[in-house]
């Protein structure tokens, strides 16, 4: 479940000996951060900025399977699935919360191992830790974070915003980390079946690390910015293509037209989804996970995002009244149908 073999029961410490030693090698990085973790609330200050503010919630076994999953790369994770809702507002993130809930298996090293990799996610994008808060759990490891950033009123994108005869765009490439879980899950079931076993993961590095290891997309806010380019909407692709492109078209009172040959699916998405029977198109529309970004733009603003080989149009926005459509390779014309990720769906056969 965690790296280190030494085991240090976290009662001997108490909830404030644990979180003084947690945080005692947290270093500030931004001036907007006036007072950090140690006191009553945190002191921020962003000047004549807006500020932004988003919380998740990872649950075990509902979010993730330690069985699989290193808590390092758990924590890293739960940084940046946070990080990723302040950049799909086109804002900049620049401090987190996090609390944590866990029972008594756990002992000092494997959370020690945990916020590691949330300090390393910081540090990556520069982000503040600010304080948080830590409870027993009777329930299995819980997680939350809120993530806090900033932009100028006029830079911020909404949902709401996408226009007729907007290019829907997409970053990076979709399916990877549904189809990464798919045969986390497999190597799973192998194990469990016979222990003695060996996982069969080689050649397989990134799709795991899609599904164990997501990165925020920065880098593409930046990118537009420095194409002078603003989104018209924008959203991150968490619980699947399909049911992203939904919420912006809902929120925008629009339609939308998809087009299934222009999907950027990776080739080694394509290969181990059809090795599980299951259709690369699917993975990239209902999977989730992914946390690319999804905005729509201007056509004006085609030519100046064209040759990114990180950025594929992969559709545009239509009236309401004309639905939302996938169109496939064959010309045929489907329902765009949410199938993603439910967070309330029933467990029960």
């Amino acid at each position: 479940m965690f790296e280190n073999t030494q085991k240090t029961e976290i009662a001997n410490l108490g909830e404030f000996g644990l979180i003084d030693h947690l945080t005692k090698n947290i270093k500030l990085n931004l001036d907007t951060t006036i007072k950090g973790a140690g006191d009553d609330a945190a002191v921020l200050d962003f000047k004549d900025k807006k500020t932004l503010i988003s919380t998740d919630l990872l649950l075990e076994n509902i979010h993730f399977d330690l069985a699989f999953t290193p808590l390092k790369h758990l924590g890293y994770k739960a940084i940046q699935v946070n990080l990723s809702d302040i950049y799909a507002m086109n804002g900049m993130a620049s401090h987190v919360t996090v609390s944590l809930g866990f029972s008594s298996k756990f002992p000092l090293e494997a959370i020690e191992e945990l916020y590691a990799g949330m300090l390393l996610a910081c540090d990556k994008y520069q982000i503040d830790l600010i304080g948080g808060d830590t409870t027993s759990s009777r329930q299995g490891l819980v997680i939350s974070v809120t993530s806090i950033g900033y932009a100028d009123e006029s830079d911020i994108v909404y949902r709401n915003g996408a226009q007729e005869g907007d290019l829907i765009c997409v970053s990076g490439d979709l399916g990877g980390a549904y189809v990464g879980l798919q045969l986390l899950e497999r190597e799973k079931q192998v194990f469990l079946a016979n222990p003695k076993i060996q996982p069969d993961l080689e050649g397989k590095d990134y799709i795991i690390e899609r599904q164990l290891k997501p990165e925020a997309r920065l880098d593409i806010v930046d990118l537009l910015k420095k194409m002078e380019i603003k989104p018209t909407s924008m959203i991150d692709i968490s619980d699947g293509l399909a049911s992203e492109v939904l919420h912006i078209t809902k929120q925008s009172k629009k339609g939308c037209k998809l087009y299934e040959e222009k999907f950027p699916i990776d080739p080694q998405t394509v290969e181990m989804a059809r090795d599980f029977g299951l259709d690369p198109t699917v993975c990239a529309l209902n999977g989730g996970e992914d946390y690319e970004l999804l905005f729509t733009i201007k056509q004006a603003d085609y030519d100046r995002l064209k040759h990114d080989v990180d950025i594929s149009v992969i559709g545009y926005i239509t009236e309401e009244n004309a639905g939302n459509y996938l169109i496939t390779r064959s010309g045929n014309a489907h329902e765009l149908k949410a199938q993603g990720w439910n967070a309330f769906k029933s467990t029960e056969s």
